[in-house]
This record gives C-alpha cells, sequence and structure tokens, in this order.
C-alpha cells in the first residue's frame, strides 16, 4: 500500500494534463524561490550603501566636495547616494544667482529628486508583482489539476465492476499532489512578499524623509556655501 502511494509514483502514473500542471508548478516554484533569494540580496545591498551614505552625508562639510568626491569613485552609487546627486547637479545648473524667481529655486532640485526617488522604488519594487502573481494564482493552477486528476480517475473507474478503497485511493492520491505543490509554491511567495514590502516600504520612508531634509538643507544654504553642518 505505501509503495502503491509513493509520490515519484503517482505522478509517472499521473495523466498528461496532470503532469503538465506538475510541471508547470515546478517550474514557478524554482522561479520564485530565485526571484525571492534575489531580491533579499538587492534589498541588502540597498540598506547597505543608503547606510554607508547618510554616514558619509551626515560627517561632510561641504556638499558640492561631497559631490565630486562621489563621482570619481568607482563603485557602485545607491538610491539615495543617486537621490542626492540629482539633486544637488540641478541645484548647480541653475545656482540663486541665475534665478528669476528666488520661489523658485529649490522647485527644480526638488523635482528632480522625486523624479530619481520614483525611478529607484520602481526598481525596488520589480519582482514584487511575480510574487504577488505566483501566490495568488498558483494555488488555482493545483487546484484544476486536482480536478483534472479526479475526472481522469473516475472516467477510468467506470470500466470497472467492483469499487474498493484500494483501486480509488490511487487516482486521488494522484490528482491531490496538484494542489500539494501548488501550495509549495505559493506559500512562500505570500511570505516573501509580505516580507518583502514591509521593507521597501523602510526604505521608501527613509528616501522621502532624506529628500525633505536635504531640500530644507539646500533652503537654510540658499544664497551661501552647501555646508550641512553650517545648518546644524
Amino acid at each position: 500500500m505505501n509503495q502503491d502511494l509513493d509520490i515519484f509514483q503517482l505522478v509517472a502514473h499521473a495523466s498528461v494534463v496532470v503532469k503538465a500542471v506538475l510541471i508547470l508548478l515546478v517550474a514557478i516554484s524554482v522561479m520564485s524561490w530565485t526571484a525571492i533569494f534575489r531580491k533579499i540580496i538587492h534589498l541588502h545591498g540597498i540598506k547597505h550603501q543608503n547606510d554607508v551614505f547618510m554616514r558619509e552625508y551626515v560627517s561632510c562639510s561641504n556638499f558640492e566636495s561631497y559631490l565630486n568626491l562621489l563621482r570619481q569613485r568607482n563603485r557602485d552609487a545607491g538610491p539615495m547616494e543617486r537621490i542626492f546627486e540629482s539633486g544637488l547637479s540641478e541645484m548647480q545648473k541653475f545656482p540663486p544667482s541665475r534665478a528669476t524667481d528666488p520661489r523658485t529655486v529649490l522647485e527644480r532640485p526638488r523635482r528632480a529628486m522625486r523624479a530619481c526617488f520614483q525611478r529607484e522604488m520602481d526598481a525596488v519594487e520589480s519582482n514584487l508583482s511575480f510574487l504577488a502573481s505566483v501566490g495568488s494564482v498558483s494555488p488555482y493552477l493545483g487546484l484544476f489539476g486536482t480536478v483534472w486528476g479526479i475526472m481522469h480517475a473516475f472516467t477510468g473507474l467506470a470500466a470497472l465492476q467492483q469499487v474498493t478503497l484500494a483501486t480509488v485511493a490511487p487516482g486521488i492520491a494522484e490528482a491531490l499532489v496538484a494542489t500539494a505543490i501548488g501550495l509549495f509554491a505559493a506559500i512562500p511567495a505570500v511570505i516573501a512578499y509580505n516580507f518583502f514590502a514591509r521593507d521597501i516600504d523602510r526604505i521608501s520612508i527613509e528616501q522621502e524623509t532624506f529628500i525633505d531634509e536635504f531640500s530644507n538643507m539646500l533652503q537654510l544654504n540658499y544664497g551661501a556655501p552647501a555646508s550641512p553642518n553650517a545648518a546644524r
């Protein structure tokens, strides 16, 4: 009995449609786990880059010299560093001395930082929709395989004159394997999606807070050398 209900034998004896569903679910599960591990590494790198930038930003004495130092470095810039660079670069293109309306001086760098922020968040949120789709669709794919397998099992039983539990159990078990694989693909994707969504919200709040603080810093240093320590 245990040998007859071995999962590999059940899959081997399943119908073609059920096998196709199982193969699809296994492929989806592999892609889901790949996306999960890549997102873990990606978010960890973003947090580290932002932390390093904030430590340097707080300790720097002049924004423009710090921007030149960042441009000379041969390393990948983090999201917050790119937001800082976009805002200060826009300020350098249109300094206060060239402004016809002083009220609009900070609007250009702020818009530049908001645009950069949106691009960074689009990159951070990549693959989240895929995990959400896996979490919502995989159980239904597994259910489809189960329903089809049960239909196939009962169709085969119709030709038998005597039906017992021993003859029904293998066919039902074959069908239920699809549901199990569907849940195996969906549950990790849902958990990972919720975990990543929480971390991404924190990153978004930190970067929006930095935009507000840096905008205030530029305003305090309006018409003077851009120095964070001077404003503090």
